[in-house]
């Protein structure tokens, strides 16, 4: 079983003529309602896939919310970990011009506030692996300090930082890092985070105790690392509608084959795979048809 613990956004995307700049106008051609949120997507993707999952979050008592919960109880994906609260879901406004390209509004509503009393410890325990992803942390670090506490208890952890968490620092997100099995950075991230190219990056995240690391490289595909061997994996060919998720696509992937028990560079061949398939399509959970069993 593979439990997320991230953000619960709703995406309202906006597919617009192009995103414009500082007193420019631009105009939006439609508008589509998808859940969202960077774990979420991912553990979205692995319970297509047929994976068990499950997820810790917590969501407004409003219409967004009921979309969240809803779209995860269609997966059958375990919802023991959601918690409700009074206040505003989470939401993601997101502009997507023709060529795919996007920019990224967040307004975390009751994101920021879930402790780790409110954490269903049960589900943490049955996880064979939590992967965890940023928070935006405006209103506060409960829900990052609650990740601290998870990362302690977990049988193993993968974590996507994003920038919310890289642009906090290392020392910031430390005690997760140390525990961490599977870091999922972009290489953008990576790279801010440590200080140094991202081949550099990797081997020192290593040296934190990180067990493997996988960079997404956009376009040009992946580095994968244990410390003790690393690929360069390219890309597959994609006609580019939409890259909302693309990252998150690659990790279910990528743990996908983590926990079929695949090779390493399997593994990214896997996650490259996913992206390039969800790419092609509008919307971070459209995974309907995508079948990595077939690509295995």
């Amino acid at each position: 079983m593979i439990v997320g613990f991230g953000a619960l956004n709703l995406d309202k995307i906006y597919l617009v003529d192009k995103i414009p700049r500082e007193d420019e106008e631009g105009y939006v051609i439609d508008v589509e309602l998808h859940p969202g949120g960077s774990a979420a997507n991912t553990i979205a993707g692995l319970a297509s896939f047929g994976v068990k999952t499950g997820y810790v979050g917590k969501v407004g008592s409003d219409a967004e919310g009921e979309m969240l919960v809803e779209d995860f109880r269609k997966r059958g994906v375990d919802l023991s970990g959601i918690v409700k609260s009074e206040g505003r879901s989470g939401q993601a406004l997101i502009f997507v011009d023709r060529n795919g390209n996007r920019a990224i509004l967040v307004d975390p509503g009751v994101n920021d506030t879930i402790k780790f009393e409110e954490v269903n410890k049960e589900l943490i325990e049955k996880a064979e692996i939590v992967h965890m992803t940023s928070f935006i942390c405006k209103n506060g670090t409960d829900s990052l300090e609650s990740q601290k506490k998870v990362a302690k208890v977990a049988k193993a952890v993968s974590f996507d930082p994003g920038l919310p968490y890289v642009e906090r620092g290392l020392e910031e997100i430390r005690e997760i890092v140390e525990r961490t099995t599977i870091l999922l950075p972009n290489k953008t991230e990576i790279e801010k985070l440590v200080g140094k190219d991202f081949r550099e990056a990797a081997k020192e995240m290593i040296e934190e105790g990180v067990k493997v690391v996988a960079v997404k490289l956009g376009e040009k595909g992946c580095y994968v690392t244990d410390g003790k061997e690393e690929h360069f994996i390219e890309a597959f060919k994609a006609n580019v509608v939409d890259t909302t998720g693309a990252g998150d696509a690659f990790n279910a992937g990528f743990l996908y084959g983590w926990m079929k028990g695949k090779s390493l560079e399997a593994c990214g061949k896997l996650g490259n795979y996913v992206a390039s398939k969800i790419v092609e399509r509008v919307g971070a959970r459209n995974y309907e048809g995508i079948d990595p069993e077939k690509f295995v």
